[in-house]
């Protein structure tokens, strides 16, 4: 546990000490990728994260304007709950970084998220739900795919080439987000989101390496079939939480596994939004 400061008050003189004690319980997170991916000398190779409970320290920034208006909240509330301060968030991985953010929104507010306002995907009936956070849990982890080195390697079923591909980081996800804003300032009708994530995936093409070789193949050589085989290769062997749930719509009794909206009273669940 962290450090936090406790203030006494003298009855005779009326003066204020403080002392160090750990005052805030801590949790233990088992991350959706067990550690594997992480260097043997990260603290994150362990496969769990210590965290300590959210205060209203930590709600200050989450409604910190600035913050807010720069996406970097949420971020700013991980940093502060993460127990081991060698932990970098940039260093994880997506899946267990998402599996942090529910931890601490269940930890923070208890399991019961909503009501929220979902759509029928059948009929378009508005459903008010209540969505357990219990349920959502590390999903398992495809095994029939071997890794070398943190690398997962896929022939493409179309053009037969073989690509290396690697996981995503908290890291890699802020150059994505930075190379598409450029692009949209450039053109602002450019939609390039899965060629750009591709090509910051995949780190091999047969035995070449080298990134403009892959950019353009990526850009001029990649088919459609062939793209959409290797993002749901990439989905199977990225480690992640499973955040869907059993939505039962109350018209027409369709039944279908929905993701869990992330809305604004996911932080705050009493907000009037």
């Amino acid at each position: 546990m962290s450090d936090e400061i406790i203030i006494t008050r003298s009855q005779s003189s009326q003066s204020i000490t403080t002392q160090p004690v750990s005052m805030f319980p801590t949790e233990t997170i088992e991350l959706p990728s067990g550690g594997k991916f992480y260097p043997s000398d990260s603290p994150l190779s362990s496969g769990t994260i210590e965290i300590k409970m959210m205060t209203a320290k930590e709600e200050d920034i989450l409604s910190n304007p600035n913050l807010l208006k720069k996406g970097i909240a949420v971020d700013k509330v991980l940093e502060s709950l993460i127990v081991n301060k060698n932990i970098k968030l940039d260093d994880l991985l997506t899946g267990d970084k998402n599996a942090l953010i529910f931890s601490i929104r269940r930890l923070a507010y208890g399991d019961t998220y909503g009501p929220l306002q979902i759509k029928c995907p059948k009929c378009e009936a508005d459903n008010k739900i209540n969505v357990n956070l219990q349920d959502i849990q590390n999903q398992e982890q495809q095994t029939e795919f071997d890794s070398v080195n943190g690398l997962f390697e896929f022939e493409l079923p179309y053009s037969k080439v073989v690509v290396k591909i690697k996981l995503m980081t908290g890291q890699t996800e802020k150059q994505i987000e930075s190379e598409l804003t450029a692009l949209q300032k450039i053109n602002k009708q450019s939609t390039s989101e899965i060629t750009t994530r591709l090509k910051h995936c995949i780190v091999q093409l047969n035995n070449d390496t080298d990134r403009k070789v892959i950019t353009t193949f990526v850009d001029t050589q990649l088919t459609s079939r062939d793209s959409l085989s290797l993002r749901q290769f990439i989905r199977k062997v990225t480690p992640d939480i499973d955040s869907t749930f059993n939505f039962n719509c109350s018209s027409c009794s369709h039944e279908e596994r929905v993701a869990v909206p992330i809305t604004a009273n996911f932080f705050w669940p009493d907000a009037r939004v």
